[in-house]
């Protein structure tokens, strides 16, 4: 057993007693990592923030269930995974309106102002032609696979840690994160000059 997890065993005792500064500090402890991975999902900083606020509620509200039977921060990444689920559930059900509806003012209806979502130029240039052509393709596959692509490359989980956050076994693991990267690949083919295959 590693320091971090034996250390976090005795953070989440404390705090099953009843410990709050326990609880307080697995929360300083892991909210930047959480708060990362939410973003690498989200792509979006309020939604992010959104997410890892109500995983942690989550995290409160089951941890006298906890039983240790995996690491702290594998149950984190299953709880930070199906917050984001939800929220993109709870966002396909919202009501839209059109882009041209306008918005009623006290002074009268004005035109509905939108963020540009590739942000300023610097920005663009910053994360270059590259970076946008995967976020984009990211964005074109389903959510569990965004989940599975992000937990895998960009936090660097093994495929045992996916399956238990997920709750699913290695195989089916290893088999839908085959198919998330054929997809991708797919997505991405079309940019022949920027990704050699």
């Amino acid at each position: 057993m590693s320091e971090r997890t034996s250390e976090d065993l005795m953070l989440i005792e404390r705090a099953q007693h009843g410990d709050k500064s326990a609880l307080n500090e697995l929360v300083r402890k892991y909210e930047v990592r959480a708060y990362q991975f939410a973003f690498r999902l989200t792509r979006n900083p309020e939604e992010a923030s959104d997410v890892v606020a109500e995983a942690f509620v989550r995290v409160f509200n089951a941890l006298p269930n906890f039983k240790g039977n995996s690491q702290f921060t594998t149950w984190l990444y299953r709880i930070l995974t199906n917050c984001f689920l939800d929220l993109r559930k709870r966002e396909a059900r919202r009501q839209t309106l059109p882009l041209d509806a306008g918005v009623q003012t006290d002074e009268g209806e004005m035109e509905r102002q939108y963020e540009d979502p590739k942000g300023t130029p610097h920005d663009s240039l910053e994360r270059g032609e590259r970076g946008q052509r995967i976020e984009q393709a990211l964005k074109k596959l389903p959510e569990y696979q965004q989940a599975m692509i992000m937990m895998y490359h960009a936090e660097q989980l093994s495929y045992e840690e996916i399956s238990e956050a997920l709750d699913l076994p290695i195989g089916t693991v290893k088999s839908r994160l085959n198919r998330a990267r054929v997809s991708l690949r797919e997505l991405l083919a079309r940019d022949e000059e920027l990704f050699r295959m």
